[in-house]
């Protein structure tokens, strides 16, 4: 199968970066300065990010609300119009994560729902499934991923750089999500993220977006690569797909049990998730940090006194702490501060067992 390109190939091509496959996508991993002063700027300056290979699903109609709150985890009635909320989709029959995905509330009537990379089909596809339970439902649902690119500007400076192209965007308050215009094209900008530092998230229509890019750049931010924005996530304790969230990961063993509204009334995969709580997990997400720049690597096996006890998920050298950091998903009745040992192709890198993020700003 052929990869997808985003709306600013040319763009990153331009800028000489190394481009990699990701979730069906060739997107840019670093630029020439590298994903370490990519990742020093992000949390120093800011930096722009091209994540237009994340999917768009708007869902909208009178029984939009209804039916995103009968597919997902988290409770709609907890925000209004306006805003941004992290939930998640759950496979019926075991209660995992089949994505996680930040949903933004356009107005009344309109949801853009962002699943991850890969995901996007089958998102669209589940919420195809609930629909066909509600009778007399009015709701579209639409895949509009080409439609659009997604420009994640991040960073303690990055609304500084947003304000000299647009004091109406750089105003978009954090979780926030507003129609804004530039250059007389409607974007939707959020104020999200996935980096632990501030910044937003702008959606804008194919034909604009390397105009918006050049004049972020001209404005003094600087791109960066996905790279970064993995070691980024990670220092800042936020799941990816795949690694801490995935097939057989449910909300609750990767520790996010807010995400998940009981009290809400029925929805996809309660049943599960609601038997696996009463039984208790058998194991969970933890944090590890580790000496030296040797970090653990996903799949790496984590051992107590000898004894395998759970398998690394993510793990990478943390250019701020300046040392490794990982997280594992390891028995539950291991305790924040004991000592484990990571087997790292035979090799033994102790560690410690630590609460998330492993940095805050």
């Amino acid at each position: 199968m052929s990869l997808r390109h985003s709306p600013l190939d040319a763009v990153h091509r331009r800028y000489d970066a190394k481009m990699v496959e990701f979730g069906g996508w060739d997107m840019p991993l670093s630029y020439p300065t590298g994903t370490l002063a990519e990742h020093d700027l992000c949390r120093n300056d800011a930096v722009v990010f091209d994540v237009s290979h994340l999917g768009t699903v708007r869902v909208s109609g009178p029984s939009a609300f209804a039916l995103l709150q009968k597919a997902f985890t988290n409770d709609l009635n907890r925000i209004d119009v306006g805003q941004a909320q992290y939930t998640h989709l759950l496979d019926p029959n075991d209660g995992s994560v089949t994505d996680d995905i930040i949903v933004w509330w356009v107005d009344s009537e309109r949801f853009d729902v962002m699943p991850n990379a890969s995901n996007t089909s089958s998102v669209t596809g589940a919420l195809a499934e609930v629909v066909s339970t509600m009778p007399d439902a009015i709701v579209d649902i639409a895949d509009t991923t080409a439609e659009r690119a997604v420009l994640a500007i991040q960073g303690p400076n990055a609304r500084r750089y947003v304000e000299s192209i647009s004091a109406e965007m750089a105003a978009v308050p954090r979780f926030a999500v507003q129609r804004c215009s530039w250059n007389d094209h409607e974007l939707v900008v959020a104020g999200t993220g996935y980096t632990g530092e501030d910044g937003i998230e702008i959606a804008v229509p194919t034909a604009v977006a390397p105009q918006l890019f050049s004049a972020l750049i001209d404005a003094g931010c600087k791109p960066a690569g996905l790279g970064a924005r993995d070691t980024l996530r990670l220092e800042a304790g936020l799941p990816l797909h795949g690694h801490e969230l995935g097939p057989g990961i449910t909300p609750l063993q990767a520790g996010l049990r807010w995400v998940v509204r009981f009290d809400k009334g029925d929805f996809r995969g309660k049943d599960a998730l609601v038997s696996e709580d009463e039984r208790g997990v058998t194991r969970r997400l933890r944090g590890i940090v580790t000496e030296g720049r040797r970090p653990a690597r996903q799949d790496a096996t984590v051992l107590l006194n000898g004894n395998a006890i759970g398998t690394v998920t993510s793990g990478n050298y943390s250019p701020i702490l300046g040392h490794g950091i990982a997280f594992a998903l390891i028995d539950p009745s291991v305790e924040i501060g004991q000592e484990v040992v990571i087997d790292v192709r035979g090799h033994e890198l102790p560690g410690t067992v630590v609460k998330t993020p492993f940095y805050v700003r």
